[in-house]
Parts: C-alpha cells; structure tokens; sequence
C-alpha cells in the first residue's frame, strides 16, 4: 500500500523536472575548429541542427556524450565523390560516415537524366531520405550527348547554344556548376572554346568549372593550363579533380610544375584550386586502355571495331609509341601491363582473375596482354557493365607535394557502398572507397608527418565548405550546422588494402549529420538527416 501511495508522488516529481536545455552536448573533447587552429578543451551543444555553444556548457542534453581525449571536428566533406546513383538505392551511405564524411559533392559523370530531370532527383533523394549531405554538377557531356549525340565532332553554333541552355536549366535546379571528364570519349569530343561557352552559363550563378582533366600524364601542365584557361575565359571557379602526376617518368618533376601553374593562377586572381586521393593507384574502367577515336561513332559502333584483329594490331601499335595527342595512355603512363591489376571484371568468364596484373593473367590465358584487356572489356560490356581496373602510377612524394599547398582539398572518387562492407556502387574494388580520410590523418598526418592534424582536419572541413560556398558548415562554431564528429586519434586506421579494399575504417565512432547522432559505437542509428544542398543562382535572370 505505502509502495502505490508513493507512486503518484513519483509521476508528479517526473513531470515536474525540467525539459533538457539541449538536444545534445558533448562534453570536454578537444575541440578542432575546422579553421586550422589548435585544439582546445570545450563542450559542445547542438539544438535543432545547430551548434548553439561552444565552451562551457550549464544545463543538460536530452543526450550527453563524454568525448574524454577524443578530438570533435567538423564532419568532413568528400570534394569528390561518386554517389549518384548509389544514394537512390541505398541513402544510408555508411562507408562515407564511417570515415567521418558527412558531406559530399558528387557529379564527375554528371545527374542522372536531363538537366530538366534534376529537380525530380532532388526529390526524390529527399523523400528517400538520406544520411549524408548531398551537392552535385552537371556534366557538360551531358548537355553535349543530349543535343548532338556521343560521336565525335564540332557542335555548330545552334547546337551549342541548346547545349548553353541545358546548362542554365541546370544550375536553375541547384547543381553547382558544371564538370567534366576528358580522358574518357564523349566528353574527350568538346573542345577548349566548347567548354567556355559552357562554363559561362555556370559564370552567371557563380558556379564552377570542375574537370577530370584532359591528361593527367606526360601532359599534365598542358591540361592544367586549359582548366585555368576555361576558368578565366568563362568567369568561373575551377576545381581540378583528384589532382595526380600518373606517369612515372616524370615523377617528382611533373607535380612541382603543375603546381607552380596553380600558384601562379591563383596569384593572378584565378580562382582555381584542386582535391587528390592519398594512394599510388588510381582506378577506372579498362576501356581507358582503348585510344579515344575507336569510340569517334559512339559506344556501340566502337565496341564492334573492338572485335577487328586489325583495328586491334593498330591500337597495340599505339599502346606501344605512348602518348597520342588526344589520348592518355595509362598503360604506358603505368609503365606497362604488369602495373596493370584487374580490379573487378564483372563476368563470370573472367572474374577469376580479380587481383591479378594484365600481365600476369595474359600468361595465363596464352594472349598478349592487350587481348586480354580487351577481351575481358568486350565480355563485361556484353552485360551492361563495366570492366575495371587497378593503375599503379603515382609517386607518395608527388602526393605529399600536393598535400601540403594549402588551397589543396580531399576527394574520395568512390561511391558509397550501397551495402557496408561490399564493393562501391561503381563496382571499383578500391580502398579508397572505404579509406581516404582516415588514410590522411593515420598516414599523412601520423606516419609521415607531411600534415599538422588542425590543417588536416582543415583541408577536409573548413576550407572544402568555404570554397563550396557552404557558409553554414564545416566549423565548430555557435550558428553553424551541427555535422561533427569525433575523432579517437590512437585508432584511427584506413583498414581497407589493395588486397582487402572494403574493409571499413576505425576510429571514428561517433557521427552527427544536422544535429542528428547517425554513427554511434560505430552502428548506424537508422537517422536520414542529410539535406540535397542546392547550390543558389543569384543572378537567374540573366541566364539565357
């Protein structure tokens, strides 16, 4: 009787307690702004997805994290991701958050549909729901194929204007400029003056010109030179993406000069700044090992030349000579077939031979190395995919030369994974899918000592937002949007390999999206608090 006489004192004390002051505090981490400054010991509070105090922190939060020695950052932001498709599937996104991204900016290969199909993508993104924030470009192949198809050739002065007007539908919708890739046909079709029409349309709204660039090679400072020129000539930002010296003759030699273009742009008054991937390899289809004018007729007709054992004697020819003026030889640029791997040849004929170098797996099968390639090329396409592959052809001291300008961002080049712990949503097994940023802070900033952690942590947060324009994100400041995560320094470790790519990344445990606690203990809490960040146009009615 005493225990239920009790019980309605018990209810009203309950209801009588005060509501919390916060949706959540983090309580005595050492607090690293995103701006580059030192580390201090503060709390954190966030309400309604903002960060409201930073400091000491009186009152309580609906949930109280202790960070102890774990360093709380500003979630990072993916300079370059490939998550278009992947989100649609899957918006969970938890190979990016488990490296502390909660940010991405995604669009090399452009939106899915039509520039007119963008507002619909948005909304449907939103109405899926997703964990990570989202921005995209559009690629400037886009507007191209949809008016004049995928062959090769010069658009005619109509043609490019429809082109310029695809691209003004799209930055209506919110895309942040426009992008490139000019290693791969068609976008390798559009000329230097092609691109400048376009890049202006992005000009009007303050967008940018962000490329792939046309070589990445032997010709590195030439293709750095047209990406500074479409900037200035069409009155827009530029961003080089995954900026990389992949050949190895020019090694420790490539790198410094194409840098010293970018300082010297920048001095100029260009607004031209670059993102790298801190791995020796880079990863893309095997259809690279092919010379651009076998797809001059589109994709079709090329893949039918691919079966020719002439056209096929002529392109081994050209393999052979290096680099062509309007094509970059990655197996020449990687020093040959046997730093060649297969990453992923998505058939039952040749899955066998994940893993193994071009050369090695030409032995096996009798053929010249090319033949394989292309064999295996031909077998994927026949499924609707993609075969890919693995290119050993970058130096650690040209990649840590890059690392240390400070104008320099970092971008993953990888999908999220639309399932944690398989391949990425390209179908690219690459580590650096599950690894980039860990990998900067536990070997850059760690191992090797190239990067402070506070300009680490700012070159993937503070300084990515302030170039994207994000104005509310990546710092640690009351007002600010509350994506923060928090870093257990000793821990931190890139666990996927070359040998093991999908491996997820440690010591980041704790992730908040908006205000959200998405990541914690390392399990994903089901919260979808991501927003599609919608890039403004100011000057809309100026468009054409």
């Amino acid at each position: 009787m005493r225990r239920l006489a009790l019980a309605p004192v018990a209810l009203l004390l309950a209801s009588a307690a005060p509501a919390p002051d916060y949706d959540l505090v983090i309580r005595g981490g050492r607090v690293l702004d995103g701006a580059g400054n030192p580390w201090v010991r503060a709390d954190v509070a966030v309400k309604d997805g903002r960060i409201v105090r930073v400091g000491q922190v009186p009152g309580r939060g609906a949930r109280e994290i202790a960070a102890g020695d774990r360093y709380v950052a500003p979630g990072f932001i993916d300079m370059m991701d490939q998550s278009t498709e992947a989100l649609l599937e899957n918006g969970l996104a938890e190979s990016k958050l488990l490296q502390g991204v909660t940010t991405v900016i995604a669009g090399e290969g452009g939106t899915p549909g039509d520039a007119a199909d963008i507002p619909a993508y948005f909304g449907k993104l939103e109405t899926l729901g997703i964990s990570v924030n989202f921005g995209t470009y559009y690629a400037s192949h886009q507007a191209r194929v949809k008016v004049m198809g995928d062959g090769a050739g010069a658009p005619t002065p109509a043609q490019l204007e429809a082109m310029r007007k695809e691209v003004a539908t799209a930055m209506r919708a919110g895309v942040f400029g426009i992008s490139s890739a000019l290693i791969y046909p068609p976008s390798s079709f559009q000329s230097t003056s092609d691109l400048i029409a376009l890049a202006k349309e992005a000009g009007k709204c303050g967008g940018f010109y962000s490329s792939h660039m046309r070589d990445e090679s032997g010709k590195l400072v030439e293709a750095v030179e047209e990406a500074i020129a479409i900037g200035e000539g069409g009155g827009v930002k530029v961003e080089i993406f995954h900026l990389k010296a992949a050949f190895a003759p020019g090694w420790g030699k490539l790198m410094p000069a194409a840098l010293a273009k970018i300082d010297a742009a920048r001095d100029r008054g260009v607004d031209v700044a670059a993102d790298v991937y801190p791995y020796v390899a880079g990863g893309t289809g095997l259809d690279v090992s092919v010379p651009n004018w076998l797809w001059a007729d589109g994709e079709e007709k090329g893949l039918a030349r691919l079966k020719d054992p002439a056209v096929r004697e002529r392109m081994k020819s050209e393999l052979a000579a290096g680099p062509l003026p309007d094509w970059t030889n990655l197996v020449h640029a990687s020093g040959g077939w046997e730093n060649v791997r297969l990453a992923n040849a998505n058939s039952a004929e040749y899955d066998r031979f994940n893993g193994q170098t071009l050369a090695a797996i030409g032995k096996a099968l009798g053929r010249d190395p090319a033949d394989a390639s292309w064999d295996i090329l031909l077998a994927a396409a026949a499924q609707k995919k993609r075969a890919m592959a693995l290119f050993f052809m970058m130096s650690e001291e040209d990649i840590a030369a890059a690392l240390r300008r400070p104008w320099v961002s970092i971008g993953s080049d990888a999908s999220a994974a639309v399932k944690l712990g398989g391949v990425d949503a390209l179908g690219l097994p690459h580590p650096r899918a599950y690894g980039t940023f860990p990998r900067v802070l536990a070997e850059y900033v760690g191992k090797r000592k190239v990067l402070t952690l506070e300009d680490a942590v700012r070159k993937m947060s503070g300084w990515p937002a302030q170039r994207m324009g994000l104005s509310d994100r990546g710092l640690i400041r009351e007002g600010m949007r509350a994506d923060i995560i928090l870093i257990d320094l000793p821990k931190v470790r890139d666990a996927a390999t070359w040998e093991k790519p999908t491996e997820p990344a440690t010591g980041i445990d704790t992730v908040i999206v908006n205000g959200k606690l998405t990541i914690d203990a390392r399990r994903h809490t089901g919260a979808r608090a991501g927003a599609v960040l919608r890039h403004p146009c100011p000057s809309v009615e100026t468009l054409s």
